[in-house]
């Protein structure tokens, strides 16, 4: 008798917990082929960042004269070897035998210029960092170094993943440039039950907020205006009904399963009578 009703526990048990939503395999692979697409796309056109206001500058100056290049550098110390800080490098931060320990950090002002020592005031609103670094070059040659070597980099270059991702967090881009497969890569991958035909990118154009869908699922991701990702884009991964169906499906079962117990517990006590 014992024996019996311990078997129809675990039955009971089994057969609610198996009452899951399976997961089609389409839903889930990433960069499908698409109808009437081959196994060659083009690719969306490579971002170059612009300089904005509000942006935070890093500037290194080195010249033939270490001495002349300290003043542009009051906080910088002396390169290092290559190096990769693995604490960083977690985050998406890297550090490289290209650049200073410390950099002299400028912040672009409501006007769009920078207040350079020596140079004074510099307009970069506008410029990507190629060209800053010429202009500031220019400007020291006419005055002030022999061949100098001028560094310019974003040190507020960040994106925000969200969602249904394993690591939902703010990363900062040492290099400038990142796609949207690998910041979702930087973020852990999608969780099983995050939507991956229709990605929320939210882009700041113009003082207004963009929003633009992307479908992992199919090749057409790499031709997409959001593959390739700006400063500060933010993204969020929707929950698919996978998770939805999960949340509802654990509320239902808990108090079933607490009453089945509730039950067989009172039923096995009857019986030992």
């Amino acid at each position: 008798m014992k024996k019996n009703i311990y078997f129809n526990v675990f039955l009971f048990l089994t057969i609610v917990f198996a009452l899951s939503s399976c997961i089609n395999q389409k839903e889930i692979a990433y960069f499908q082929k698409g109808v009437n697409q081959s196994d060659t796309v083009s690719v969306a056109q490579t971002y170059i960042p612009t300089i904005q206001s509000g942006d935070i500058l890093g500037i290194y100056v080195s010249s033939l004269n270490p001495v002349a290049s300290s003043f542009f550098n009051p906080f910088a110390s002396v390169p290092s070897n290559t190096t990769t800080d693995n604490s960083a490098s977690a985050s998406g931060v890297t550090t490289s035998a290209s650049q200073p320990n410390l950099v002299q950090s400028y912040l672009v002002d409501a006007a769009g210029t920078i207040e350079f020592p020596l140079l004074g005031s510099i307009k970069v609103a506008g410029l990507n960092t190629v060209q800053a670094k010429d202009l500031i070059k220019e400007r020291l040659q006419q005055k002030y170094l022999k061949e100098p070597t001028v560094n310019v980099r974003f040190l507020n270059y960040k994106i925000s993943v969200m969602g249904e991702v394993a690591r939902p967090s703010v990363y900062v881009i040492a290099n400038e440039k990142i796609t949207l497969p690998e910041a979702l890569s930087m973020a852990g991958d999608l969780t099983i039950y995050g939507k991956r035909n229709n990605i929320l990118v939210i882009r700041d154009v113009d003082g207004k907020k963009e929003f633009g869908r992307v479908d992992l699922t199919n090749r057409s991701v790499y031709s997409s205006p959001y593959y390739y990702l700006h400063a500060n884009d933010v993204i969020y991964v929707e929950p698919g009904k996978g998770r939805i169906a999960q949340t509802d499906k654990t509320y239902q079962i808990i108090p079933i399963i607490l009453s089945a117990l509730s039950f067989f517990a009172i039923i096995l006590n009857y019986t030992r009578k």
